[in-house]
């Protein structure tokens, strides 16, 4: 009796000590990981010629022969641990999670003293759903927060609670959050900033400045020179250049000093609204500034201006002028002189900057490889189109929208209508963001191959996918029908193109 006694005694210690084991490798906190550079492969020399077929020629893979060692039994594998097994069991909080698996053990594991049960605490998952962007949850934990006893007011818990509403497209429940802000006692400069960003991150640039004025009457919140470089920004991005200087001039009433990021946000303003002599003497100033001299972003703004505007001698004097002031070009800096020179299709200037990157040892990025692509494809050249996407794909690069854009663009040139349709099912697999530049190109090719069932299929696919037509998808449907004498088809579409354009001027009223 007394033997079945103490067997029994043991037994319920062995299932307790593995009991507490599960517990404590379930609820271990997950850890984080770190992303290995990608490497880049070796450029060929600059002598070759850039545009050649053999430029981007890729090795296959050597097949390797199996020698008598091979056949050897291999050596027992090291066993790695799965990543699963650090993450904690989010069911215990969250119902939509699923359960992390759990070994067993075949050895009886020695309890030890530093084997602890994690207890996630209101904070721990408040923070959690900030990271994961649920919005929603964690307004409703932050005001479950509020209410205990413990709670201390955190000016950072604040500062991620604004920039996710920001980013979430919730501006106004920010700006509700700032009545706990004023009973928490939290006010400060870089919680009304955060607030600001808010509103330029959602184009609502007159609340943005209405919380301004807000700020020069609190004497303990007023503003630095990132509220206002944030506020100048979201002007520039919204064409609002005068209220850019405006607000520039309010800055430096109130004795705030411009630094060069500010500098370069103005020369960017008077670019874009065509005042290139204004640009020129801000310019000239900040060369012979002290405080605020000139850098790689101030060249990148200035030559973009003449880029876009397609000026490529002003571009290239002013490129030439920085360099002689000493400031290096970036890789930024050639996509730029690159997009300048693919859109003027002067393939010359592109393969001398091609060969300027690899004198510099500036690896070629996606938007490098897309303006490569992209002159191939405007002569219909879809054989070294090709390899320069093999070549990209080659270095460990992803394609984007533009990449997969230019290819259809290219091929439909061309006049290879199954390979438009095998790059939209790779655009797939690759999960590229389709937008409306993406089926615009799709189809344009169609057209071109006077497909008109599969126009229409991509067509209604786009509605289909919320993405918005424009004048460049109702035009090239419009002109397609036109060969065809389809004259209903043409009516329909400029119908439903006017009902678009009333709805879009609905919607801009102010209300």
């Amino acid at each position: 009796m007394n033997y079945e006694r103490t067997h029994k005694v043991q037994r319920n210690k062995v299932i307790c000590l593995c009991f507490l084991s599960m517990v404590s490798m379930s609820l271990c906190l997950s850890s984080s990981f770190i992303p290995s550079p990608i490497p880049h492969t070796k450029f060929p020399t600059a002598e070759d010629p850039i545009f050649r077929v053999t430029r981007f020629s890729v090795s296959a893979p050597s097949k390797t022969s199996v020698s008598a060692s091979s056949t050897r039994k291999p050596a027992p594998a090291t066993k790695t641990r799965n990543p699963k097994d650090k993450e904690f069991s989010q069911t215990l909080f969250f119902e939509d999670m699923e359960e992390t698996p759990i070994k067993k053990k075949k050895k009886k594991k020695e309890k030890r003293k530093s084997d602890k049960v994690w207890v996630h605490t209101l904070p721990e998952v408040l923070y959690y759903h900030i990271h994961k962007k649920n919005w929603a949850i964690t307004l409703e934990l932050f005001g479950m927060l509020r209410g205990q006893p413990y709670y201390q007011p955190r000016e950072d818990t604040y500062m991620r609670l604004i920039v996710l509403l920001g980013k979430s497209g919730q501006p106004h429940r920010a700006n509700e959050l700032f009545s706990s802000i004023h009973e928490d006692g939290c006010e400060s400069t870089e919680l009304y900033t955060a607030l600001i960003a808010a509103y330029c991150r959602n184009n609502l640039v007159d609340e943005a400045l209405s919380i301004l004025d807000e700020m020069m009457n609190i004497p303990n919140c007023q503003p630095d020179i990132i509220t206002y470089l944030t506020l100048m920004e979201a002007l520039v991005d919204a064409l609002k250049f005068e209220m850019v200087e405006l607000v520039y001039d309010k800055m430096i009433e109130r004795s705030i000093m411009p630094n060069t990021p500010t500098q370069n946000l103005l020369l960017s303003c008077y670019g874009k609204a065509g005042k290139f002599d204004q640009m020129e003497k801000i310019v000239s100033s900040m060369m012979e500034s002290t405080t605020c001299k000139p850098d790689v972003w101030t060249m990148n703004a200035v030559i973009s201006v003449f880029r876009d505007e397609g000026l490529i001698d002003l571009m290239e004097k002013w490129y030439e002028k920085f360099c002689s002031f000493g400031i290096q070009p970036q890789r930024s800096t050639f996509n730029i002189l690159m997009g300048a020179y693919s859109k003027k299709r002067m393939y010359d200037k592109m393969s001398s900057v091609m060969q300027c990157m690899h004198k510099e040892k500036c690896p070629w990025t996606t938007p490098t490889y897309n303006f490569v692509i992209e002159a191939f494809a405007d002569v219909g050249d879809a054989a070294n189109m090709e390899r320069a996407y093999d070549q990209m794909v080659a270095e460990g690069l992803k394609a984007d929208t533009k990449t997969l854009c230019c290819l259809i663009n290219g091929y439909a040139k061309a006049g290879i209508f199954y390979k438009v349709m095998s790059s939209v099912v790779l655009a797939e697999k690759l999960q590229i963001h389709m937008n409306t530049p993406f089926y615009n190109a799709v189809i344009s090719a169609c057209a071109k191959e006077d497909s008109l069932i599969e126009m229409e299929r991509f067509f209604k696919r786009m509605k289909e996918k919320e993405c918005q037509p424009d004048d460049t998808t109702y035009s090239v449907m419009i002109e397609a029908y036109g060969k065809a004498n389809m004259n209903d088809k043409i009516y329909y579409l400029e119908q439903e193109k006017q009902m678009m354009i009333s709805d879009e001027k609905i919607l801009n009223e102010p209300q």
